[in-house]
């Protein structure tokens, strides 16, 4: 099965459009401009994906539109790696860094596929907050509301001075990704 998932391009484009959203149903033309792909490259690999049982097809209007079979064997599974390949954080990184000076970024949470009760992000430094939070709102899709804390230099050296616990467990948690690290061992005084 598995062999026959990842073999080309266009089913993996396939595979994203179809596991990003998996309350769709696509007609063929409509997924050839989507994807901008050949009709014969999509509906050959349709047809490869229907016959694996990862899509199902239906027939409304005269169209036969393709939807994602939810109940099939490793879904939940292929879902997780997709979502994880097209939301890999590189692209939220570059926005985020057009929004300020950042100095520290922690990605957890949502980003890292956990569950936390502290905060999906935090960010040290100078950044427009009022962008942040329109960016976060408007362009980022999640299961659920971001959680994220903004702090200064100052308020990240003395957190870490007190040993916070807080920044203690956000900055040593090894599924947690330091997605940026400005901040040297001398900008911070970890003397007691």
């Amino acid at each position: 099965m598995l062999k026959r998932l990842f073999t080309s391009n266009t089913r993996i484009k396939l595979m994203t459009v179809f596991l990003m959203n998996p309350t769709e149903e696509y007609f063929i033309r409509e997924l050839t401009r989507k994807l901008d792909e050949q009709i014969n490259s999509i509906r050959r690999e349709l047809d490869n994906l229907k016959h694996i049982g990862l899509l199902k097809t239906r027939t409304k209007n005269r169209k036969k539109y393709y939807y994602i079979n939810t109940n099939f064997a490793i879904f939940n599974e292929l879902r997780s790696i997709i979502i994880k390949a097209v939301s890999s954080n590189e692209g939220l990184i570059k926005d985020l860094k057009q929004m300020g000076e950042i100095k520290v970024l922690a990605l957890s949470g949502q980003f890292v596929e956990k569950a936390t009760s502290s905060v999906d992000m935090l960010i040290v430094g100078n950044v427009d907050r009022e962008r942040l939070t329109q960016y976060i709102n408007n362009e980022l899709r999640t299961k659920r509301p971001i959680k994220f804390t903004v702090m200064t230099e100052e308020d990240y050296r003395f957190r870490l001075n007190c040993n916070d616990k807080f920044v203690a467990d956000l900055m040593n948690d090894e599924d947690n990704q330091i997605a940026i690290n400005k901040m040297t061992l001398a900008d911070v005084d970890v003397s007691l």
